[in-house]
C-alpha cells in the first residue's frame, strides 16, 4: 500500500526530539524499511535534526517536512488562526495538518494513519479520494466524552489503540462494532538491557557504589507521581542511602524557561536534596545508561496511564518495579515483577514501604528484576512492528 502518516504535529519524525509516539513511529518506518512492506510518507514538522538523520536514506520510507516555525510560518499561522476559529485543535496543529493536507490532495494513497489525532479525519472530506483511515490512538483522546465523538469515530476505518484500556474506552463509543483492536507498543529491547554497554558510572552524577538507587523516568508532570514520589523519600529520612535519580524534563527535548511544578518539586526537595539527583531532559537514547545505574524503578502514575512505556523499558534494564494499577500499566507490569499499589491519599506511605522492603531484600529484587526483564521481552519493537502492521491489513469496517 501506499501510506501517509500525520504526526501529532509538534514533535519531528525522525525522533531526534524526542516524544514516545514519535518514536514508536520510527519503530514501524525501521521495521517497513527492513522487510519493504509498504511505500510510506511521513508529514513531519521542520527539524534541521531530523533532516540528517540516517532514516531519510530508506528507498521505501519517505519524509515531508512542514515548516510551522519560521518567520513566514508564523505569520501564515495567526492568519489561519483567524480565518479558521471553530477547529479541533489549536491553531499551531492545525496549521501544520492544512499544509500536510495540501501535499496529500497532490498525491494518491491507499491509506493515511493518524497518529493521536482523531480529529484531524473531520477535514478529510476534502480530499478528492479518500484512502482508508486508520487512527493510531496512543492516549484516552476518543471516549463518550470526546467532543464529535461519534463523528470521529464513524470517520475512521481501522482504529489501533496502545492497550486494552484505550480500547475499551473506544469501544464505548463504537457500542458492538469491532472496528477498534489492541496492538500494545514496543521498545528496543536490546538498547535498555541491563546487558547492553554501560559507559557511565554512578560517581559521574554524584551517587555512591553503596547508595540504593530508586530511578523515576519519564515526563515531569504531576499525573506521574512524581510528588508522592518525593514525599515518599522525606519519609524515608531515617535512610539516608536512598537515594532518587530523577530522569527526564518536561516536555521532551522542548522544555525551556521555568516550569511551575518542576519549580515546586525543587522546593518540596530542598530538605532531602542531598539524596536527589535531577538530570534535566535525557535524550531517548541515553535513558538506559541512567536506568542502569538503579536498584528499582518507582513509576507510581496517578493518572489512567495509556500503557506505560516507562515501565516497559525499566523491566528491560532487569529493574523491579513499584508503579499503580492505572490505565493500562497492568498490561505491562505483573505482580512477579513489580509491587502494584492503588493510588490514594496514603499513596507516599505506600511507596516508602515498598522502596524499604525492596532495599532490604536483595533475593526479592533479584527474583523480581529477572522477571521484569523476561516479561519486557514481550514488548519488544519487532512484535509491535509486526502486529501493528498486520492491523492496517485489517478488513475495511466503516459505521453507516
Amino acid at each position: 500500500m501506499r501510506i501517509a502518516v500525520l504526526t501529532s504535529g509538534i514533535l519531528p519524525v525522525p525522533a531526534t526530539g524526542g516524544g514516545a509516539v514519535e518514536n514508536l513511529i520510527d519503530f514501524y518506518l525501521e521495521y517497513n524499511d527492513r522487510h519493504r512492506l509498504h511505500d510510506i510518507t511521513v508529514y513531519s514538522t521542520e527539524s534541521k535534526e531530523a533532516r540528517k538523520h540516517r532514516a531519510l536514506a530508506s528507498s521505501v520510507n519517505h519524509y515531508v517536512f512542514i515548516d510551522t516555525e519560521s518567520f513566514i510560518s508564523k505569520i501564515m499561522k495567526r492568519i489561519h488562526r483567524l480565518t479558521n476559529r471553530n477547529e479541533y485543535y489549536h491553531y499551531t496543529i492545525e496549521f501544520y495538518l492544512a499544509k500536510a493536507l495540501r501535499h496529500i490532495n497532490r498525491q494518491t494513497y491507499d491509506a493515511i494513519i493518524i497518529e493521536n489525532r482523531p480529529g484531524y479525519a473531520l477535514h478529510l472530506d476534502s480530499l478528492a479520494i479518500r484512502p482508508k483511515i486508520i487512527y493510531h490512538l496512543h492516549n484516552d483522546v476518543l471516549n463518550r466524552n470526546t467532543p464529535r465523538q461519534k463523528e470521529l469515530y464513524d470517520a475512521a476505518d481501522i482504529i489501533i489503540s496502545v492497550s486494552d484500556h484505550i480500547t475499551k474506552q473506544v469501544s464505548a463509543v463504537g457500542g458492538k462494532d469491532s472496528k477498534c483492536v489492541t496492538v500494545h507498543n514496543g521498545i528496543d529491547t536490546a538498547m535498555f538491557s541491563a546487558c547492553g554497554k554501560q559507559e557511565m558510572r554512578r560517581a559521574d552524577i554524584g551517587l555512591a557504589e553503596n547508595d540504593f538507587v530508586v530511578v523515576f523516568s519519564g515526563r515531569i508532570i504531576p499525573e506521574k507521581g512524581i510528588s508522592e514520589l518525593m514525599d515518599a523519600m522525606t519519609a524515608l529520612q531515617d535512610r539516608p542511602d536512598i537515594k532518587l535519580l530523577i530522569v527526564g524534563g518536561a516536555f521532551f527535548a522542548n522544555e525551556t524557561g521555568t516550569n511551575p511544578f518542576i519549580d515546586s518539586l525543587i522546593k518540596k526537595a530542598a530538605p532531602i536534596k542531598d539524596r536527589i539527583v535531577f538530570t534535566g531532559f535525557v535524550p531517548y537514547d541515553k535513558v538506559p545508561q541512567y536506568l542502569r545505574l538503579a536498584d528499582i524503578a518507582a513509576l507510581p502514575s496517578t493518572w489512567e496511564e495509556p500503557f506505560g512505556l516507562t515501565c516497559v523499558e525499566a523491566m528491560a534494564a532487569g529493574l523491579p518495579i513499584i508503579t499503580t494499577d492505572r490505565g493500562g500499566l497492568p498490561e505491562t507490569a505483573t505482580d512477579e515483577c513489580a509491587v502494584i499499589v492503588t493510588p490514594g491519599n496514603d499513596l507516599a506511605r505506600q511507596l516508602a514501604y515498598a522502596i524499604s522492603d525492596f532495599m532490604d531484600s536483595a533475593e526479592k529484587r533479584e527474583k523480581m528484576g529477572r522477571a521484569a526483564q523476561a516479561r519486557a521481552a514481550m514488548f519488544s519493537k519487532e512484535r509491535y512492528a509486526e502486529a501493528f502492521f498486520k492491523a492496517l491489513q485489517a478488513k475495511r469496517i466503516k459505521t453507516q
